[in-house]
């Protein structure tokens, strides 16, 4: 049964670009002013976390908008704190809605003595009285089973077919590439989606953050090659993987990336690299150098963040966004002509 109270939102610093379109855009589903909960989140000169919300939140429905990205310790304890000043403010539930949920490629142990640290900002979360997570393409979807409360995990994929239809048009030549095996999944579904066939890069690792040596499986020849992925840090594995599907006969690489984490010199190696697009999706707030890059799109998840959040609301399916038809309208004023 829908609720009485209307969904309020609140946003940190992490993103408050995306917080201020996903507010616009349930104000046109809602057809009344959805604004962001006036709150202030600062920084003592100690760099201690202090927050304080200036409105009555006592029974509300209340959503904080904030990806845990880089600085993710100081964007992690926003969250956290803010949900504390929630919860001892009376509000009634407490969402957080985490586009990108830092942590996430800690979620097992990979060596001796090393911790799984995706277990314990998950155990920080529900500590802090937050009752439910809404993310988007979690780096590994057993992470939800660290949880011991509701984890709606949205994907990206959806709005990747919508842009690659859009973009693309003749679909004849396309490929979709893993540029690893264990990326496969999130590869077959969105070739899948665009009745693409699907392609391997099998890397080898020699240790952390630099690639041994790259196969390609299967024929690329005479391709549009579309690498797909869910993170891209320093771009080196990216960029190498563009550089050897080019050498095997691609025609065109580009690549779509849900989270562009995009940290040290991967703006530098994507603009000089032979990739002719990269597609990355705003769950992280884009620097100006990421803006000013050509080869380098942007495309909004605010439309499906706030359906989320609004189906979250009124006690109806999540997944239904996980279907392009369901999405399509959503996204009705950019991909017209999908």
């Amino acid at each position: 049964m829908p609720s009485l109270i209307e969904p309020k939102l609140i946003a940190g610093n992490a993103n408050r670009n995306l917080a201020n379109a996903v507010a616009r855009r349930m104000s046109m589903h809602r057809g009344i002013n959805v604004g962001l909960v006036d709150a202030r989140v600062e920084r003592f000169n100690d760099q201690e976390i202090f927050v304080e919300v200036f409105e009555n939140v006592r029974g509300e429905d209340m959503f904080i908008i904030q990806p845990t990205s880089n600085p993710a310790n100081d964007n992690l304890m926003e969250l956290l704190i803010m949900a504390d000043a929630l919860r001892r403010s009376s509000a009634a539930r407490i969402t957080a809605v985490i586009p990108y949920f830092g942590y996430a490629r800690q979620d097992r142990r990979t060596k001796a003595r090393t911790p799984i640290t995706a277990k314990l900002v998950a155990n920080m979360i529900a500590e802090a009285g937050i009752e439910r997570v809404l993310t988007m393409d979690l780096h590994a979807a057993q992470i939800q089973g660290f949880f011991d409360l509701p984890v709606d995990n949205l994907y990206a994929s959806p709005i990747f077919a919508l842009d690659i239809m859009h973009h693309f048009q003749d679909m004849s030549d396309v490929m979709v590439v893993s540029p690893d095996v264990g990326g496969v999944a999130r590869a077959r579904e969105l070739a899948q989606r665009i009745g693409a066939p699907l392609s391997i890069v099998d890397k080898r690792r020699e240790k952390a953050g630099e690639v041994a040596g790259m196969t390609i499986i299967g024929d690329v020849t005479g391709k549009r090659c579309i690498i797909v992925d869910d993170i891209c840090d320093t771009a080196g594995t990216l960029c190498k993987a563009a550089e050897v599907l080019i050498e095997n006969g691609a025609t065109e690489v580009h690549s779509y990336i849900t989270h562009g984490v995009l940290s040290g010199p991967a703006v530098d190696r994507i603009k000089k690299s032979v990739m002719k697009s990269l597609v990355v999706t705003d769950s992280i707030e884009a620097t100006p150098e990421t803006e000013a890059a050509e080869n380098i799109r942007i495309v909004p998840t605010a439309p499906m963040f706030a359906q989320a959040i609004l189906n979250i609301w009124n006690g109806t399916s999540v997944s239904s966004l996980f279907e392009t038809q369901t999405l399509g309208p959503i996204y009705e004023g950019l991909y017209n002509a999908a």
